[in-house]
């Protein structure tokens, strides 16, 4: 079966994004226009590439890794690059998971 272009996009997204975050949090350059390229990219993501099947595993594991950076951020201040990598990370699930979330809460609504 071959892939929409729409969910091809969505994968691309979510990859650069990825490595964008890992490699923005290393340089610890989480500022400006980079931040908002991350926040576009999750909604992006959010919008093209989650699938009706995959949105419950997609919010359970979004709010775990949300939860775990944002904790783990905190627990780690003390290794500059580890949260600078984990708040790179959230810029980009946050806009992401609140996506699906509000897109399954119209599906549930309209069932």
């Amino acid at each position: 079966m071959a892939k929409s272009k729409v969910n091809v996009i969505g994968s691309w997204a979510f990859l650069v994004g990825v490595i964008l975050a890992v490699v923005l949090g290393l340089i610890g350059n989480l500022a400006g226009n980079w931040l908002i390229a991350l926040v576009i990219i999750g909604l992006i993501v959010g919008l093209l590439n989650v699938a009706d099947s995959e949105t419950m595993p997609f919010l359970m594991s979004g709010a775990v890794l949300i939860i775990a950076s944002a904790f783990g951020g905190s627990v780690l201040a003390d290794v500059q690059i580890i949260s600078n990598v984990l708040s790179a990370l959230l810029v980009i699930f946050v806009p992401a998971t609140v996506i699906v979330a509000i897109k399954n809460v119209f599906v549930l609504a309209h069932n």
